[in-house]
């Protein structure tokens, strides 16, 4: 049984509405080794992932690449806190966008100012600062899909009806597509003002 491209536009805003992140409260407030991370974050993030049944969330390996390069201060005596887990859930999102090095540009004044910082905003003041924009954002993000969907659906109106919803879900995509290369660039600019602010 196919699903119409109305009921497939739904099921698409439903699942935005199912969007959740985890909440600063929802992470451990005592240091974790790393079999205990990586157990915390694939428990948590899993829903986030396109194949869940597949996808890493996130491996030894990963972390130990991500210290060495400098995405995370490296744990003390293998142990990691609060603040590496909020560092590596914001990882996991940066990295299906932004290079290894953007990253780094990005974390340096984060981890400089924040980590471990027990006078004034900390990692976890900052995360929760952060994700309060998500239900704002979720609202604006249901009307630019939607807004885009309604558009494709006035293209290749002279196209059989097999070639027309194929071409139409072509159409979408390039719109969805365009708005993320568009965001991609503008994030990149924004990354290297910090750079240069920093030099």
């Amino acid at each position: 049984m196919t699903i119409s491209k109305k009921e497939l536009l739904k099921s698409i805003l439903e699942s935005f509405d199912r969007i959740d992140y985890v909440k600063s409260e929802d992470i451990p407030n005592i240091d974790l080794y790393m079999d205990q991370v990586t157990t915390f974050m694939d428990e948590k993030m899993r829903h986030a992932t396109r194949l869940p049944n597949d996808d890493k969330i996130l491996t030894k390996t990963m972390i130990n690449n991500y210290a060495k390069n400098k995405l995370l201060p490296p744990p003390e005596k293998k142990k990691y806190s609060k603040e590496h887990m909020i560092m590596l859930i914001f990882i996991y999102y940066f990295k299906g966008i932004l290079s290894i090095g953007d990253i780094q540009k990005l974390f340096h004044p984060l981890t400089e100012k924040y980590f471990g910082n027990e006078d004034g905003m900390n990692l976890s003041d900052l995360y929760d600062e952060v994700f309060t924009l998500e239900n704002e954002q979720v609202e604006q993000l249901k009307r630019d899909v939607t807004h885009a969907f309604n558009r494709a659906e006035k293209t290749f109106t002279k196209e059989g009806d097999e070639e027309r919803e194929f071409l139409q879900t072509f159409s979408f995509i390039c719109m969805l597509s365009f708005d993320v290369y568009v965001k991609k660039l503008l994030i990149e600019k924004l990354i290297d003002s910090i750079d240069d602010k920093a030099e």
